[in-house]
């Protein structure tokens, strides 16, 4: 930090160095698989989400980083993060079914459906794969919203505002940060 650089374009240097590797990593690992035995709109669809869901646990780890002092607790963090979205959302959801399930509570559920970037990238890629039929009622429900042009793009707009909102919390505190 003694050269003469911004502090929030070394951020971003970073952000982008690290999403860039990401990306690049999982486009390998399974990108290029998906493309050869998936060709066509649902292998396009799990190699868009899946990169999109990478570069959404870079900014969510980009913001853990900044919030904490200590590397073990940025990590823990971090790791909470991604058991909350990945587990004890999807738990949260069920319990919330359940209680209510006397309710009329489907289109309820698209809205929270939405606020789970691993919830979004899941649900439209079993869309693209025609697999929401196995979804019952609740998968006509997500078919009727998300299967639609404006569905998938407010869908892709949701999953760029899990990257961008936490990453500009995060330039904001690194740029007030005592280093």
């Amino acid at each position: 930090m003694s050269q003469p650089i911004k502090r929030k374009k070394i951020w971003i240097s970073l952000f982008a160095g690290l999403s860039i590797a990401m990306f690049l990593a999982f486009f390998l690992g399974a990108g290029i698989p998906l493309l050869i035995n998936v060709p066509g709109m649902a292998g396009l669809m799990m190699l868009l989400s899946g990169s999109l869901i990478s570069i959404v646990f870079v900014s969510l780890a980009f913001l853990s980083c900044i919030l904490t002092r200590d590397k073990a607790k940025g990590i823990g963090v971090a790791i909470l993060f991604w058991m909350y979205f990945a587990i004890l959302f999807d738990a949260l959801v069920l319990f919330l079914l359940f209680q209510f399930a006397e309710y009329p509570i489907e289109e309820a559920m698209v809205a929270i459906t939405a606020s789970s970037p691993i919830d979004l990238a899941r649900i439209q890629i079993l869309l693209h794969l025609d697999q929401s039929a196995m979804m019952g009622y609740t998968g006509a429900i997500f078919k009727d919203f998300f299967g639609t042009v404006i569905g998938l793009l407010i869908s892709f707009l949701l999953l760029i505002s899990w990257i961008v909102v936490p990453f500009v919390i995060s330039i904001r505190k690194f740029e007030r940060k005592d280093l």
